[in-house]
């Protein structure tokens, strides 16, 4: 996912500015409703008498903590290039983009709690960790753009995702891998939630992409 054309341009500076903002812009529901999906998750983590649930339950609390000075971090990286706080709260994602909260919300809701897991904090938080270093690594070459501001508050919600938050894929993996111990149709359902989750993720990169290869062209 981290190899997508989309997050390479962004990394070496080649994404015009329209699809930089098309993609803080319409990205924005997915980190701001993030806590939302793995509280479905908490809200399954009940019987503590099963193997792994008790350490799940702790994990997501201090997880969705992490969590909650994201927002106002992605909010400032929007501002950085040129959005608004009123855009962002009131984007509606074209349907390609917002296929995946629809499945992290379904999943939430009536997926099991290693399912809620691999869709969200397996899929979704390992891509994004992956992507996050390389752009983090390239973001100071849109400081030409007299539109785009680079500091260290713009950069906060790129610098958290590229440096701790690529521990909660790993930790996310030995926590699935207790639930479902001895249970293989957990197995299996854990897999292919971790497998459609990547997928409509990159959905919403393609369309990403379609803006960037439209004002290329």
């Amino acid at each position: 996912m981290s190899k997508h054309p989309f997050f390479t341009e962004m990394a070496n500076g080649g994404l015009s500015l329209e699809s930089f903002r098309y993609a803080l812009l319409n990205f924005y529901p997915l980190v701001a409703h993030f806590p939302s999906y793995m509280a479905g998750a908490l809200a399954k983590a009940t019987a503590f008498a099963e193997p792994g649930v008790t350490e799940t339950r702790d994990w997501l609390i201090q997880n969705i903590k992490v969590e909650e000075r994201h927002l106002q971090w992605y909010r400032d990286w929007a501002r950085g290039f040129g959005l608004t706080v009123e855009q962002l709260d009131s984007v509606r994602p074209p349907a390609s983009m917002n296929a995946v909260n629809h499945f992290l919300w379904n999943m939430s809701h009536r997926g099991n709690l290693a399912e809620c897991l691999a869709a969200t904090n397996l899929a979704i938080e390992w891509a994004t960790g992956d992507w996050s270093i390389q752009v983090y690594k390239g973001i100071h070459a849109y400081t030409d753009h007299s539109e785009v501001t680079i500091d260290k508050r713009s950069l906060a919600w790129l610098r958290a995702h590229a440096h701790y938050d690529d521990l909660h894929p790993y930790e996310a993996m030995e926590l699935i891998k207790r639930l479902c111990n001895e249970r293989p149709d957990w197995q299996q359902k854990a897999f292919h939630a971790a497998e459609e989750g990547l997928r409509y993720y990159e959905l919403a990169l393609d369309d990403c992409y379609r803006v960037q290869l439209q004002a290329s062209a």
